[in-house]
């Protein structure tokens, strides 16, 4: 695949902090990028300069094989940006709101008329095209402002929290517009606070936090780097019986925790001990009910690598 975007030693220096220190990168041409980290993690700052909104103080920036220095409007004529805070017209239509939107990267005519109804057809709202966005919900207005974002049909679309504040539905009708847009060949930034988004759309996700980028690869390399643990559950019969000191004495086992009739084992992976719990509770005359097993979310991977949850 091609690369769309190619960032190289990224850095922005304030007084006496790097808000983005020196980081690397590159987007494929139909790739989605989740981009995830605490507030303060440097991901807005990260995305105004490939955008081309802030200057960076040193580092390249190559969209669509233009850099940023020297070919940035050229570059700007591929990028569609869905910013943080909603940017649209409230006192004029929905299909206006896109047409101007559209319009400022020379498109007219025809042309321009087709862009528009596909923009609010993939968003879902063609049907409400003549009414004005202050009769909007807040999800109605977050997809209006992703169709003046992408009606040029861009090459690299960047989302900075697209679905902060909305309803399910709203969101649910983002995402799956997100899919679409990866289908038909666009590059996607998307920043998000929400974990179960980055699982559901993201081809690969990319962790940052002081201004440097400490995991980037798939959910399931992600998974590898940190997720080292395992925890089984085991709904007993006989649990009266049970003496949970014995398991604790089995190597490989880290944590026991008993609940009424249900025990939770938390094992190292590398070293996982399942065949050893099951055979000390048939010796101990507990019954197995119902087992089951959990690794870690996605959710943990990042409060191992940062120390920190997600909306902190």
């Amino acid at each position: 695949m091609n690369s769309v975007a190619s960032i190289e030693n990224l850095k922005k220096q304030y007084t006496n902090k790097a808000a983005v220190d020196g980081i690397s990168f590159e987007l494929k041409e139909g790739e989605v990028l989740g981009l995830l980290g605490p507030n303060g993690a440097g991901k807005s700052t990260t995305i105004h300069i490939i955008s081309g909104v802030l200057s960076a103080t040193s580092g390249n920036v190559t969209i669509l094989g233009h850099n940023v220095k020297n070919g940035a409007k050229k570059m700007k004529m591929g990028i569609g940006i869905v910013p943080q805070d909603i940017a649209i017209y409230e006192d004029i239509s929905a299909e206006k709101n896109v047409r101007f939107f559209a319009s400022l990267y020379s498109l007219k005519g025809e042309g321009l008329k087709a862009r528009v109804k596909e923009a609010l057809e993939l968003v879902q709202l063609y049907d409400r095209k003549d009414d004005k966005p202050k009769t909007f919900s807040g999800g109605m207005k977050r997809r209006l402002n992703i169709a003046c974002a992408i009606a040029h049909q861009p090459k690299l679309i960047i989302m900075d929290e697209p679905t902060v504040g909305i309803d399910p539905q709203s969101r649910n009708h983002i995402l799956e517009s997100i899919k679409v847009l990866k289908e038909k060949g666009a590059s996607i930034i998307y920043s998000t606070h929400y974990m179960e988004e980055a699982e559901a759309i993201a081809d690969r996700i990319m962790i940052m936090n002081e201004g440097k980028i400490i995991a980037n690869g798939t959910k399931e390399e992600l998974y590898k780097k940190v997720n080292k643990e395992m925890t089984y559950s085991f709904q007993l019969a006989n649990a009266d019986k049970l003496n949970k000191n014995i398991l604790k004495d089995i190597e490989g086992i880290i944590k026991v925790l008993f609940i009424e009739n249900e025990l939770k084992v938390t094992v190292r992976k590398n070293q996982d001990p399942l065949g050893e719990i099951i055979a000390e509770l048939s010796v101990q005359g507990c019954s197995i009910l119902h087992m089951s097993s959990q690794e870690a979310s996605l959710e943990t991977v990042f409060l191992e690598l940062t120390g920190r949850n997600l909306r902190d």
